[in-house]
């Protein structure tokens, strides 16, 4: 009896569990994930930056403006003696006293500085940001494509433990009925009490089977939680459907892989920059040549003096110059930048036949891997096929009698595990004919 009532209870929260899921279609699950994943949006971020900085106002070609102002204030008392003059009566003359005397200083100045030529630097910098923009969308396209292949090897095993949930319900119901079905036939004295047990401890190990399975599919759905950005107690059941693309279409893409692989894509702009590294660092070979403007207001206000009245003097300035600079020699500075970028450019060429070479090894692995895994589903669907005639037999001779409840266990057994086989061929297949397309640049363009 509590068997009977630990299975009810499991029954009753895997049932409940199921009516409280929200169903999560492939497309739907990819939309939210594009929205809302971590990785995904820290990468658009770092894109965001890139492409602030390669745009007009990052690249010196505009002129810089600067603006100026001031003020003094000085405040002073005066007294100015005459020791031993005197006035044309012959009278001494007497001390003069200045109170409160105020000294006012205004000025206002704008500057204007423009960089005509500064040996081509500026020119290649700015192409070099260019550059690094588009290396950052690669990098942020190669997130994606990794987020999706992440996102659906976590969906589809959801997928793969939903079915073995589903089969492992169904073959406790089978244990079940055996159970039942030995314990009515000791009952009228038709069987053993060895039957009984036996059927007992078939039916506890296929409870424990559901239950670990359960557990595990509730953790790939918190995995799937964790991917979206959603809360943990969100639960989804998710479509078990799979279609594959037409192997005719992959080998179309597969054609162009080198073209469209993100990975190769990347290596180009990556030896483009380092190009550019070198333009940058032979601008300084070259001279540069800049113009200066100004225009400027100041504003003096002196108080009186024992001999002078007090002044306001305005004054106004235009300026205009040029400025040429030519580092004749910078103590190899220049020289040693160069030689280093020109190392530098060498080694983004190795580094890039490594990336081509592993490219057409992990392309082979993938087809091999693809092409396997398409072979095992059809033959695991034979398989399950196979299993389910001889269980419906062995199920018929063992109602009979003919056969004894090992030989039925065995089959059951058998089907169990042919089913259980395909479902995880299946999305075996379909994640390694996603891992194919990655490899071949045609991710983002593929129907789910």
């Amino acid at each position: 009896m509590r068997v009977k009532f630990s299975i009810a209870l499991l029954f009753f929260g895997i049932f409940t569990s199921i009516q409280s899921q929200e169903n999560l279609s492939k497309e739907e699950a990819l939309a939210i994930a594009l929205e809302q994943n971590f990785g995904i949006l820290i990468s658009r971020n770092t894109t965001e930056i890139e492409k602030n900085n390669s745009s007009l106002l990052n690249s010196g070609y505009l002129p810089s403006v600067a603006l100026s102002s001031g003020g003094n204030y000085t405040g002073s008392d005066a007294e100015i003696a005459f020791p031993g003059q005197v006035d044309d009566q012959g009278n001494p003359i007497p001390n003069r006293v200045f109170e409160d005397q105020e000294t006012q200083r205004f000025n206002a100045g704008i500057n204007v500085n423009y960089t005509l030529f500064d040996g081509l630097g500026r020119k290649y910098t700015y192409k070099r940001l260019k550059e690094q923009y588009a290396l950052s969308e690669l990098q942020l396209r190669e997130t994606i494509e990794f987020t999706i292949l992440q996102l659906f090897e976590v969906y589809f095993n959801i997928a793969q433990l939903t079915e073995s949930n589903a089969i492992l319900q169904d073959n406790l119901a089978v244990s079940q009925e055996r159970q039942k079905r030995a314990e009515y036939s000791f009952i009228h004295g038709q069987g053993n009490k060895l039957a009984v047990l036996n059927a007992q401890v078939d039916v506890t190990n296929d409870s424990i089977n559901l239950i670990q399975t359960k557990q595990q599919l509730d953790n790939a759905k918190r995995d799937l939680n964790l991917l979206l950005n959603q809360p943990m107690e969100q639960a989804y059941s998710v479509d078990l459907s799979v279609k594959f693309v037409p192997e005719i279409q992959i080998e179309s893409w597969l054609e162009t892989a080198a073209e469209n692989n993100v990975a190769l894509l990347k290596q180009e702009r990556n030896y483009q920059i380092n190009a550019y590294d070198i333009k940058i660092r032979q601008s300084g070979y070259l001279p540069t040549l800049g113009l200066v403007g100004s225009y400027g207001w100041n504003l003096n206000k002196s108080p009186a003096s024992a001999f002078f009245p007090g002044t306001n003097n305005t004054t106004y300035s235009v300026g205009i110059g040029a400025s040429l600079s030519w580092n004749l020699f910078d103590s190899g500075r220049t020289l040693t930048q160069v030689k280093n970028a020109k190392i530098a450019l060498e080694n983004q060429k190795i580094q890039e036949e490594e990336t081509l070479l592993t490219f057409e090894r992990n392309l082979r692995n993938a087809q091999q891997n693809y092409q396997n895994a398409v072979n095992i589903y059809t033959i695991q669907n034979k398989q399950v096929e196979t299993g389910k005639y001889n269980f419906d037999r062995s199920q018929a001779q063992y109602k009979l009698g003919s056969i004894t409840a090992i030989e039925f266990r065995q089959a059951q057994i058998n089907l169990r595990n042919a089913q259980v086989q395909r479902a995880a061929a299946k999305y075996q297949a379909k994640l390694a004919e996603l891992n194919l397309i990655q490899l071949s640049g045609q991710l983002l363009n593929v129907e789910l």
